[in-house]
């Protein structure tokens, strides 16, 4: 069922090193996405594949990792990087009001994550980034604007979900070894 696989596709922060992840299941991945919804059709993302290992550093070196966990110094823990990186980028050649795109940059982003979950991977979406470094870091072209970076690999970490704290706080938190993602009540998001 659909809610089953949304409820596994969580953030992981740590990877299993021993398994990798190949272009070809990235041009999968992206393949999902193609087929997503775009705003009047234009089709204005591009993706960038990175499993190549020192692409993969600069990318990881660029990124910020669960910046609202302040009791872990390192994430991903040393040697449980991703496998594997997709950067979702927007083309001004295409639309040159690339903020607009920033919708289908997330219906795509969610595509992937659903079908990485379905291939027994999983990832983490992230927005906070260097972008000003990945066109040069990546070769990305002119007019293609870094927007989401999306980090994959096979999960080597547990994530459960619970409800909000009593204060109402959703603050995710990890607590021996397990991270712990809040989710507000369904009667909480219901607008009477």
């Amino acid at each position: 069922m659909l809610k089953d696989l949304i409820l596994a596709t969580r953030s992981y922060r740590s990877f299993d090193p021993a398994v990798s992840v190949t272009e070809d299941q990235l041009r999968s991945l992206v393949d999902h996405a193609r087929f997503t919804a775009s705003s009047i059709n234009l089709q204005a993302l591009k993706f960038r594949l990175v499993t190549d290992t020192a692409e993969r550093d600069a990318v990881q070196s660029s990124v910020r990792w669960a910046t609202k966990v302040r009791d872990i110094i390192e994430l991903p823990p040393k040697g449980h990087g991703p496998a594997a990186f997709i950067v979702i980028c927007t083309d001004t050649g295409v639309s040159p009001i690339a903020e607009k795109l920033l919708i289908d940059v997330g219906i795509a982003a969610e595509a992937i994550m659903l079908a990485a979950s379905e291939m027994g991977l999983g990832g983490c979406m992230m927005s906070s980034f260097s972008k000003q470094d990945f066109p040069t870091v990546l070769g990305l072209p002119d007019g293609v604007s870094p927007q989401l970076v999306l980090a994959l690999g096979k999960p080597d970490e547990e994530v459960r979900l619970t409800d909000p704290a009593a204060d109402g706080s959703v603050t995710y938190y990890r607590e021996n070894g397990i991270h712990y993602v809040r989710k507000r009540r369904l009667d909480d998001l219901i607008v009477k």
